[in-house]
């Protein structure tokens, strides 16, 4: 697994209430959720990546208001239409 460093001001944790790791957590999540939002990778590989489960990935998606579904209304009476 690559580490990626990244340097906080001091008082970014205390402004968000949160310790480091729980920080770091919360940057892998909201990663995931803005590349699946935006279409980049799927909800596997966004679990994945966030290392936390698909259920769970998909419990984040619902709390952060993300729909979960990528298919978009065209897409889907394309194909209703062909079947």
């Amino acid at each position: 697994m690559a580490t990626i460093t990244y340097d906080m001001p001091p008082g970014s944790f205390s402004a968000l209430r949160l310790s480091p790791s729980e920080f770091a957590r919360e940057m892998r999540i909201a990663a995931c959720v803005q590349w699946y939002a935006q279409g980049k990778i799927s909800q596997g590989k966004a679990a994945e990546i966030a290392e936390i489960s698909r259920a769970e990935f998909l419990e984040e998606l619902f709390r952060r208001k993300v729909p979960a579904s990528q298919v978009t209304y065209e897409e889907l009476l394309e194909e209703i239409e062909h079947e």
